[in-house]
């Protein structure tokens, strides 16, 4: 088959899973899971899967699957594409008006990206290769971190992980020293030597983070992701850097090329970290990834999300190489394990992806019709 295809159908379906437990940020609490997964196929009836990113606010899942099936899908249907870039192209810069006039960039670009995950994994399926192989992959093995434990039973979260094969771990911070100082010191002590990071999610400020990095020190962190807000200004985060004993890691909450430029060109930032069901997708973020590994920083693909946005980005990880870790969150979601494929076995620490073509899975989504919201 050639690389361009005809664009016959593209569908979001969206989920809703009920937790027993919240999942906690120093921002919010998620009380249930959602996922927006997004099925393309094209007029040889080769399908193909992706998600968009659609965790916050509570209600926005099903705003950007009707974002891709009432205004995104029907200007795609019937449209003829050399690959999926130029379809990327062609969806940002036909809505770039009209999200500039709802004031909604954010799920448009989350809308967006999700499409382009699924024409990515349809154009690896009509070439036969494994998606990872199709980015430029040599390996089909990457490392993986154990993501998402929260401050309450840190601990027993953390030994779970381990047992189902985790060598690493980051714990989410910013609920009080004395709270955050006692999860680090019982995860150091379970970890023992192994990588430790922790995550504030813009729950500081400059000086209760350059307060509290002194005392982060002991612990000998991987990174320390996301002290302060992603919009502070960069004197902020410069002085956080200079002052910090570990790498520092952002890039979830940043959403344009000339921001990641400015990233890879200053020595703030150690860890860059793009979520590509949130911006940009495989399109922006392949080539944005190979960027970042030549700069000489880390390439971590940051997800917390259903299982075909995180399958796809163990895909990138592999496929542009490296020594990062893919984050792999550990807290209870079916709409995550039934649709990552390998990513679920974790050995070592390790995650070996599959030889077959595009992600390598093609999601019974019967299997969660009960919590079907759209």
């Amino acid at each position: 088959m050639t690389d361009g295809f005809t664009i016959r159908s593209i569908e979001a379906y969206c989920y809703r899973y009920p937790l027993a437990a919240p999942v906690v940020t120093s921002f919010g609490r998620m009380l249930n899971r959602p996922a927006v997964f997004v099925r393309a196929v094209d007029e040889d009836g080769v399908e193909g899967w992706g998600e968009a990113w659609s965790n916050f606010p509570a209600p926005g899942a099903e705003h950007r699957a009707r974002l891709v099936n009432e205004v995104l899908a029907p200007g795609l249907v019937g449209l003829k594409f050399d690959g999926p870039v130029h379809a990327f192209e062609a969806l940002t810069k036909g809505t770039e008006v009209l999200a500039l006039q709802c004031g909604e960039p954010g799920p448009f670009a989350q809308a967006i990206s999700g499409i382009d995950l699924a024409l990515w994994d349809l154009s690896a399926r009509r070439r036969r290769l494994p998606l990872w192989r199709l980015l430029g992959g040599q390996s089909n093995k990457i490392k993986v971190y154990a993501s998402g434990i929260n401050p309450d039973g840190a601990a027993q979260t953390a030994e779970a992980a381990l047992e189902r094969g985790h060598r690493a771990l980051k714990l989410k911070v910013g609920f009080g020293p004395e709270t955050d100082l006692a999860n680090l010191t019982a995860l150091r002590r379970i970890v023992s030597a192994g990588m430790l990071a922790c995550d504030a999610n813009q729950g500081w400020s400059v000086t209760q983070a350059i307060e509290m990095l002194p005392r982060l020190a002991e612990f000998d962190l991987r990174w320390l992701e996301e002290p302060i807000r992603a919009d502070r200004p960069r004197e902020e985060w410069r002085r956080v850097r200079l002052l910090a004993k570990m790498p520092i890691a952002a890039g979830e909450n940043i959403s344009s090329l000339e921001a990641f430029e400015d990233v890879l060109a200053e020595d703030i930032l150690g860890v860059v970290q793009p979520d590509i069901g949130k911006w940009g997708g495989l399109s922006v973020c392949t080539p944005l990834a190979r960027d970042i590994r030549t700069s000489s920083k880390t390439f971590c693909p940051h997800y917390l999300g259903g299982g075909l946005g995180l399958l796809a980005s163990a895909h990138l990880l592999a496929g542009v190489g490296g020594d990062g870790w893919l984050e792999v969150d550990v807290n209870d979601n079916p709409l995550r394990d039934l649709y990552c494929g390998p990513v679920l076995n974790v050995r070592d620490g390790m995650v070996e992806l599959d030889q077959e073509p595009g992600l390598g899975i093609t999601p019974d989504l019967s299997r969660i019709e009960r919590y079907r919201s759209i």
